[in-house]
């Protein structure tokens, strides 16, 4: 995670914790909901994403989760075998994809 987006993060927590914005929240003391997707992206990432999303740019990468979980649950409720092993090979095809986004997102951030 870049240094800078770590910095902006901090601070603003601090500012919410000196404002008391972070006392009496009815979630104080226990860990962030998970949500879809989260556990694949790191948290400073997130933010990063986040920002993008409200700026009306998803990522690459969260498109392709999204199409990814919406095959999976396609296939969840398959039963001939043809047709799920196409399912399969769909889900495999996004994998993959994702995979490669990942990467270059990776290798971006390190140049």
């Amino acid at each position: 995670m870049p240094r800078w987006l770590d910095k902006i993060a901090e601070r603003r927590m601090l500012k919410a914790r000196a404002e008391g914005k972070l006392q009496g929240l009815s979630c104080e003391g226990k860990p962030l909901p998970q949500r879809p997707g989260d556990a694949f992206v790191d948290p400073g990432e997130a933010v990063g994403f986040r920002i993008m999303a409200e700026a009306g740019a998803l990522p690459e990468e969260i498109t392709i989760k999204r199409q990814i979980e919406a095959v999976k649950t396609r296939l969840a409720g398959l039963i001939d075998p043809v047709d799920r092993k196409a399912v399969m090979a769909e889900v495999s095809r996004l994998q993959t994809k994702l995979a490669m986004a990942e990467e270059a997102r990776r290798k971006f951030l390190r140049d």
